[in-house]
């Protein structure tokens, strides 16, 4: 780890960003150029205290997740994500495999979703990225580990992934989650894939009965019911923008202005601004 280096390419790389390049607001004079410590912290999921440490060269070795957030939260390219794993002593991940990186240009179009729900999905439905009201809406899916970061996996052995959508649609979303798995399963991410398939195959009679099914479906419904537990159900349509490779997608969920659906956002919005920042 070379923490001299580290500490000097987070420091330059935080002070090229400004707010409205990462969806913040300007805010009040700045003393100091680019984003503050406690901005970026916030981006990459992270306690200012960690962060700092890292800048002022006295922080531990980072983990794959912790510099994955850090390449997030700073916007990095590709190129930057690489040197960034081999100045914390990591070996960058394979570009060759599914990558969790989430490119710059898609960033910027998710930075500025402020007012809706959003969030970047891999093939396998792991949530790389989420902003306040996914959250809000649906919980923060970054907490999760292992097989169960895919919501395929957690959808058929976690009780709590439903609670989310009405009991009347379940039989739906199962059908759904696994016509997406197997249109997954031929786009690169074979070995992932089939592990969760495996997985549920020994774990779940529900995900084999519906798996014999055969079904390939590769995409989002354009319309569906959520429940939130103070709200109740919200009905949402969503937009979906892929990258050029279909491995990330962007997913929007939005309202007609005035339909209640619409209102109940409204309200979400002002329900995740009570929440306090971690």
């Amino acid at each position: 780890m070379k923490r001299d280096d580290l500490a000097e390419f987070l420091r330059k790389r935080r002070e090229s960003l400004q707010p409205g390049d990462v969806g913040l607001a300007p805010g009040v004079r700045r003393r100091t150029a680019g984003l503050r410590r406690e901005e970026v912290a916030v981006l990459c999921g992270m306690s200012t205290d960690y962060y700092t440490r890292l800048e002022q060269r006295r922080g531990p070795q980072p983990s794959d997740q912790m510099l994955l957030a850090i390449t997030r939260g700073l916007r990095l390219s590709l190129d930057e994500r690489d040197h960034l794993f081999l100045l914390a002593g990591q070996r960058p991940p394979a570009r060759s495999q599914p990558s969790e990186h989430v490119g710059p240009a898609l960033m910027r179009v998710f930075d500025r979703l402020e007012d809706t729900p959003a969030l970047v999905l891999s093939e396998l439905a792991e949530t790389l990225v989420q902003n306040r009201l996914a959250v809000a809406l649906l919980g923060d899916d970054l907490r999760h580990r292992g097989l169960a970061r895919s919501s395929y996996y957690r959808w058929f052995t976690d009780p709590a992934e439903r609670r989310f959508y009405p009991g009347r649609d379940h039989a739906h979303q199962s059908r759904v989650r696994a016509a997406a798995l197997r249109a997954a399963l031929g786009t690169g991410t074979s070995t992932r894939g089939r592990r969760i398939v495996d997985a549920l195959l020994a774990e779940s009679e529900e995900f084999a009965e519906v798996w014999s099914g055969y079904e390939i479906r590769s995409r989002f419904d354009d319309h569906k019911t959520l429940v939130h537990p103070e709200l109740g159900e919200i009905e949402v349509d969503c937009q979906v923008l892929f990258t050029e490779n279909q491995a990330q997608s962007l997913l929007v969920l939005t309202a007609p202005p005035g339909s209640e659906g619409f209102e109940k956002l409204q309200l979400l919005s002002i329900l995740a601004a009570r929440q306090p920042i971690s």
